[in-house]
């Protein structure tokens, strides 16, 4: 398939320059994986949309008629979903305009190819870029990704194909494009992401299932020190899935059960 765009409901590839999306980084995103022609997870990707739209004061109509444009269009059998809401053209200047409806987009690229990394395992490296602290926008999926961009061209190396990012006060915060999860004695560990940092769709699916489940699982401010401690480590995200972590620093570990788990929570939703 090719890329295809539709705009505020209308197939075309052009916005305003003075879109506040484009000036200030004033919106929010979410990219969703299309498998079986369904725009999987979407009930979860719409919530932390419209969490998002609340906080950054969107109007939550916007997000509704994303929605009702995206019912229109006849989805692939495998794509990339990319659904975004900036505040619409506005002047100079912060001060927006709380009536404005927003610029709606929604895109469908062919769905990337990423080799083996959910079987073989893949190799991670500690960024040097940090997150800043900020409860306002953490969590959520706006529009301003420049941190994770420093971060992930830190490096060129093919073999790493995942960077740790530190928030300011050394914490363990997440992956350039990930969150991540690793397990110690049976109990799982994900760091908190009220301070810095984007929940994943994935991380919520999988917290949600494995507390469901019974399992021992606790989120919270962690060190490195845990991470390079433990037995099993793996990330998420909503187009990879899960990939099992073998190799950090020079911390060698297994795919284990609860790697493995969480890859078949996933199997079983997308077949639902």
């Amino acid at each position: 398939m090719t890329q295809s765009l539709w705009i505020n409901g209308q197939q075309q590839s052009q916005i305003d320059v003075r879109d506040r999306g484009f000036a200030y980084g004033d919106g929010i995103f979410e990219t969703v994986q299309v498998l079986h022609g369904k725009a999987q997870l979407l009930e979860r990707h719409v919530r932390r949309m419209k969490e998002g739209a609340q906080r950054l004061g969107l109007l939550s109509s916007s997000v509704d008629q994303l929605l009702a444009e995206l019912r229109l269009i006849e989805l692939p059998d495998e794509a990339v979903l990319k659904l975004t809401l900036s505040r619409g053209v506005g002047g100079r200047g912060y001060t927006y305009d709380s009536t404005a409806g927003g610029t709606r987009v929604v895109m469908l690229t062919p769905k990337p190819t990423y080799g083996d990394q959910a079987e073989s395992g893949i190799c991670l490296r500690v960024c040097d870029t940090r997150l800043g602290l900020n409860p306002a926008l953490a969590g959520i999926k706006h529009l301003n990704r420049l941190e994770q961009v420093l971060a992930r061209n830190e490096w060129s190396d093919p073999a790493i194909h995942e960077g740790v990012v530190l928030d300011y006060e050394g914490y363990i915060a997440e992956g350039t494009m990930s969150n991540l999860f690793w397990v110690k004695d049976q109990c799982i560990y994900t760091p908190r992401l009220d301070r810095c940092g984007v929940a994943g769709v994935v991380r919520d699916f999988l917290v949600e299932r494995f507390s469901q489940a019974g399992a021992d699982l606790k989120v919270g401010l962690y060190e490195l020190a845990s991470l390079r401690d433990a037995d099993e480590v793996f990330i998420c995200n909503s187009l990879i899935d899960v990939w099992p972590v073998r190799q950090f620093e020079d911390v060698s570990y297994q795919s284990g059960p609860v790697t493995q788990r969480a890859m078949q929570y996933l199997v079983e939703e997308y077949q639902a």
